[in-house]
């Protein structure tokens, strides 16, 4: 049997015997003296054998907490940046564009703020036209919420002279979380499980996780012929107002590094992007068929689609069926998937690269 942490109790009981086993029988009676010692002792001990069973815990990787996860994956991963450990946030990039006197100079370097009070700058000296002039920009703060849309309103925090102050976002993205424990964790024993091999599948994997803002790779030696080798991913999290499908800047990002890490003997190098293949829902009779039942049934949907899918990989009803059974109190359901008919068992992609992605829900009745 595998070895646990005795209670407070079973650690007092063992104390006693033990120190009755060696005093010859002395009796354990009330609040005596050496009772009190045995159980002080026995206070100590077990709060000794709490703090090793905890530590235990931390030198295992699939079972350490924030802190020493963190060290474990110090010690063994390298990211795309250079950086070791965690992916750290990344800086949002973009454009905007500023109007004002034709020929007047925005600097480099220039701050500007945004609704939401975070702070950009621009990355060169631009001359304003006369129209409204494209200006790059970077958030100055990492993370998803330096992100901005387009037609977004931006200002500059002090104007240079000419230039008005107001500004219009064009495109600013590409800043990502902090990579959270989970995704943390699957790498360090991706590393660990798998050492590099010199540009197997798992490296090119590994490789591509190691790039700020991937969640989830996969790469098909053989794919487009003898010597050649395919990559896909996702970026659950920066591109998750895409169904984390990458945009082809970011598709950019990761050729661009796996360039510089996988041999030179590859024939031909292919990274793309999954394409979403949604797969429609029809569910019938639905019990109870209430708001808040059909909002958690489609989040736990969500969350299969992301637990099962892969380039190629067909969709079976069943997980379907999985999902919406473990949305609470739904007694009674029936399910098919519109991509079949409602007649089979799974959906196949229609070519390689193509990904189950959920469609629209149908509700209707018995």
């Amino acid at each position: 049997m595998p070895w646990s942490t005795p209670t407070l109790k079973d650690t007092r009981r063992m104390v006693r015997d033990n120190v009755t086993a060696m005093v010859q029988g002395a009796a354990m009676v009330g609040n005596n003296v050496l009772r009190v010692i045995c159980d002080a002792t026995a206070g100590m001990a077990r709060l000794v054998l709490e703090y090793l069973d905890w530590l235990a815990k931390q030198i295992m990787v699939d079972t350490a907490e924030t802190e020493w996860l963190d060290r474990h994956g110090q010690i063994w991963l390298v990211n795309a940046d250079g950086s070791k450990g965690r992916k750290q946030p990344t800086l949002a990039f973009g454009t905007v564009t500023v109007t004002g006197t034709e020929g007047a100079v925005v600097p480099a370097y220039s701050v500007l703020v945004s609704d939401n009070n975070l702070s950009y700058e621009t990355l060169q000296l631009t001359y304003v036209g006369t129209g409204p002039t494209n200006v790059p920009v970077r958030a100055l703060d990492g993370g998803p919420d330096g992100n901005l849309d387009p037609g977004d309103n931006i200002a500059f925090d002090s104007a240079p002279p000419g230039v008005d102050d107001a500004a219009v976002v064009v495109n600013v993205t590409g800043g990502a979380p902090e990579e959270n424990d989970d995704d943390l964790r699957t790498r360090v024993l991706l590393r660990i499980q798998q050492p590099p091999m010199g540009g197997d599948k798992t490296d090119y994997i590994q490789w591509t996780l190691a790039v700020p803002g991937v969640t989830r790779a996969w790469s098909y030696p053989l794919e487009m012929g003898i010597g050649t080798v395919s990559v896909r991913f996702m970026m659950d999290d920066l591109r998750a107002d895409n169904d984390g499908f990458p945009l082809p800047p970011d598709v950019d990002v990761v050729r661009a590094y796996l360039d510089t890490v996988r041999p030179v003997a590859v024939k031909d190098f292919f990274v793309v992007a999954p394409l979403p293949y949604p797969i429609d829902h029809i569910i019938y009779g639905l019990d109870p068929d209430t708001p808040a039942t059909r909002e958690e049934l489609t989040l736990n949907l969500r969350k299969m689609f992301d637990l099962r899918t892969k380039p190629s990989q067909a969709w079976y009803r069943a997980w379907s069926e999985e999902a919406v059974s473990e949305t609470a109190n739904v007694f009674s359901f029936d399910l098919a998937l519109a991509a079949d008919g409602g007649t089979g068992r799974h959906v196949n992609m229609p070519a390689p690269g193509y990904m189950a992605t959920l469609g629209n829900i149908t509700y209707l009745a018995a």
